[in-house]
């Protein structure tokens, strides 16, 4: 059998006072994480890290790593935006005809 371990008041009392102290601490930070300005403050800065990346995806599409603008997307872009609008235009068109 295996001998007890012996614990004396204070190695309690000791133990209770750092549980308690864990307890407060991680009670604060709940508190902290569920108060409304902390959740603006959190949406704000996702929403921004989100854009951030975002954008940088965007101008990865148009521009290399030294810094040029690649003919060849914009080119590609600026077809897709013309045959968007081409393509609204003959819609409109022959919607109004009827």
């Amino acid at each position: 059998m295996a001998d007890p371990i012996v614990r004396t008041r204070e190695d309690i009392e000791a133990e209770i006072a750092a549980a308690r102290q864990r307890l407060a601490e991680n009670v604060e930070g709940l508190i902290n994480q569920v108060h409304p300005k902390a959740i603006v403050a959190n949406t704000v800065a996702d929403a921004r890290a989100f854009a951030e990346g975002t954008f940088e995806q965007a101008r990865a599409q148009v521009v290399d790593e030294r810094g040029d603008l690649r003919t060849e997307r914009v080119a590609l872009l600026a077809a897709a935006a013309g045959g968007a609008v081409t393509f609204i235009l003959i819609v409109r068109s022959i919607l109004k005809g009827r």
